[in-house]
Formats: structure tokens, sequence, C-alpha cells
């Protein structure tokens, strides 16, 4: 019997090759998360909102409650998010003068994955990992913002904060929290919202305050409490 070729040895070689590649494709296809799109401009229910009225970090008997209105995708939250926020949790939420609320306010117009990315934080707090989630989107905003793998990487953004990869998926792939995230939107608008970020402080709203200083909220919180008055003393 003929024995094939060095040719021919080479030619089967190579077809193993590409048939090992082309498996591997596929098992890397049925493991990446799938690509999704979260729907703009949803009729809000009832259900949506039910029992919620935004993500919330501090004392529920904190004498200040702060409204942030942002866009995950937004490289000026992203910023002060970074800089400023920390030092408003240590001072102002940790001590118990400030409950912090975040309303998710998505502008469709300039970023594509915003929605995808408020629905994957809402997915998270259904595992109790909103805050986390909250933090790594924008610490790692730079390289999924504008990255055509976004959801894929907010997948892996949310198993590193904790999450339960498939659970995420599902949740993902429900697009259950679309409404929710409308809702939040139209509050906001409602509002005179207009650009992101802005803050509700003491019923005032500050809209598009990317350079307010923690120090600036901190005065404005120490205001607020002094001008109220004192209680009533007992009998």
């Amino acid at each position: 019997m003929a024995q094939p070729t060095g040719g021919l040895k080479r030619f089967y070689g190579w077809l193993v090759v590409l048939a090992l590649a082309g498996a591997a494709v596929i098992v890397w296809l049925a493991m990446r998360p799938p690509t999704i799109s979260i729907p703009a401009n949803v009729v809000v229910t009832a259900a949506d909102t039910s029992g919620f009225s935004g993500y919330y970090l501090g004392s529920d008997s904190a004498p200040v409650t702060i409204t942030e209105y942002g866009d995950f995708q937004c490289p000026l939250c992203a910023s002060w998010d970074g800089v400023q926020f920390p030092a408003v949790r240590e001072q102002l939420i940790n001590t118990g003068k400030v409950r912090w609320r975040y309303r998710d306010w998505p502008i469709d117009q300039l970023h594509r994955w915003t929605r995808v990315a408020s629905h994957a934080a809402a997915c998270a707090d259904e595992q109790g990992k909103y805050w986390p989630m909250h933090e790594a989107l924008f610490v790692w905003q730079s390289t999924w913002a504008y990255s055509s793998n976004a959801p894929s990487l907010i997948h892996d953004y949310a198993v590193q904060a904790g999450v339960d990869g498939s659970k995420f998926d599902a949740c993902m792939a429900s697009k259950k929290y679309a409404g929710r995230i409308q809702a939040s939107f139209n509050e906001g608008e409602a509002l005179g919202v207009n650009a992101t970020p802005s803050f509700v402080i003491g019923g005032r709203l500050y809209i598009g305050v990317e350079h307010m200083s923690s120090d600036e909220v901190g005065k404005l919180v120490d205001s607020i409490i002094a001008a109220r008055p004192a209680p009533a003393k007992k009998p």
C-alpha cells in the first residue's frame, strides 16, 4: 500500500490544525455571552417601579438625601465617581449625614452601551452586588465604553464583582429592567435634567456639575442640616 508523500502529510496536518481551530472557535462562541441591546423609550408599567425608587447607599435615617442622575458611559460621571465620590462616601455617607440615591439617566444619542451598563448594574443588584458593579463600570469605562465587545467585557466585570455569571446572563437576556431604566430617565427629565452628572441636593437641582468638589457637597450638606429647626425638647 502506498504511503502518503511528504506533501500529503503536511496537507493532512493542516487539516487537523484547521479542524481543531474551528472546534475551538465554536466552543468560544458558545461560551461567550451574547451581544445584547436594551431598548429605549419603552412604556413604563407599574411593575417597573413598584417597590423601587433608586439605588441607595447609607443610612435611611440620614438627615440629607442626595440624588445623582448619571450615565455609566459618561466620561465626566466616571471622573466624578473616581475623584470626588470616595471622599463623599467617607465623609458624608459613612458618617450618617447623607443617604446617596443613584438614578440612571442614559444619554442614548452619545452612548451606545449606556443602557446595557445600567441593566447590568440592575442584574448585579439582584445578587446584592450593585455597588461593586457600579464602581467597576466606572473604573473600567475607558475599556468597555467604545468596544464592540462591551457586553462580554461587562459580563466579566460582573463575575469579578462576585456575581454568578449564568444568572447574570439570564437576567441580561430577559431585558426585564428596561422599564425601570426608562422610568429613572423620565423622572430626571421631568425635573429638568439635561446633562450628567446632575444632583438634587436639598431639593435643588444642580445640572451637569462634574466640577463640583466633595468639599462643596459637604458645605451644602452642612448648611442644609444647620438650617433645619432643632427638635423640640421633651417636657
